[in-house]
């Protein structure tokens, strides 16, 4: 009896671990679950102020991944983000590059855990640049490369109209007066 104890020690223990590892899938599973699709998420991507201080200070981009199912799905490769001036009424709307791009991974298990939202599903990337301007439109673009496939995708971050001032009626003296007492 003792021995059989014994025996069944590792695999229990084992079966309490924290520590998942990943089960090995061959090239056609992992394949069915690969991204086939990437886009900068239209809503979630939005102009940031991080500071707290009512100042645009850049743009937190969120990556959006789809597989064969067209279900989120997660990514490994390196990005690069590039924002260009808007140019209204052209066929490509990027006028000049107004910053070096700035590029991220999603190489390392790290990199996973610091970027992936559970809750919207995608990566968050926080590009940095004080430069910008809420009254004036922009193109960002993403260039993702996981080594064996490229994804490209633009977004227009258009400018936010300028919120009206509100400006309190000057203080009129009322038409009548009230009655004189005795």
């Amino acid at each position: 009896m003792r021995r059989l104890a014994l025996a069944l020690l590792p695999l229990i223990l084992s079966g309490c671990s924290s520590i998942k590892s990943p089960i090995p899938r061959s090239a056609t599973e992992a394949a069915m679950f690969a991204p086939v699709t990437m886009r900068i998420h239209p809503i979630f991507t939005q102009v940031k102020d991080w500071t707290g201080d009512n100042k645009p200070d850049g743009v937190e981009a969120l990556l959006e991944f789809t597989d064969q199912f067209n279900d989120p799905t997660k990514a490994a490769g390196t990005v690069i983000f590039e924002i260009y001036a808007y140019r209204a009424y052209h066929a490509d709307p990027r006028g000049d590059r107004l910053q070096n791009p700035w590029i991220g991974t999603l190489s390392t298990l790290d990199d996973q855990h610091a970027r992936w939202n559970r809750t919207s599903r995608t990566y968050s990337f926080q590009l940095e640049f004080p430069q910008l301007r809420t009254d004036r439109s922009y193109v960002l673009t993403a260039t993702f490369n996981t080594g064996q496939t490229r994804f490209m995708d633009q977004l227009i971050l258009e400018a936010q109209p300028k919120e009206p001032e509100i400006v309190a009626p000057a203080t009129i003296a009322p038409a009548t007066q009230p009655a004189n007492q005795p």
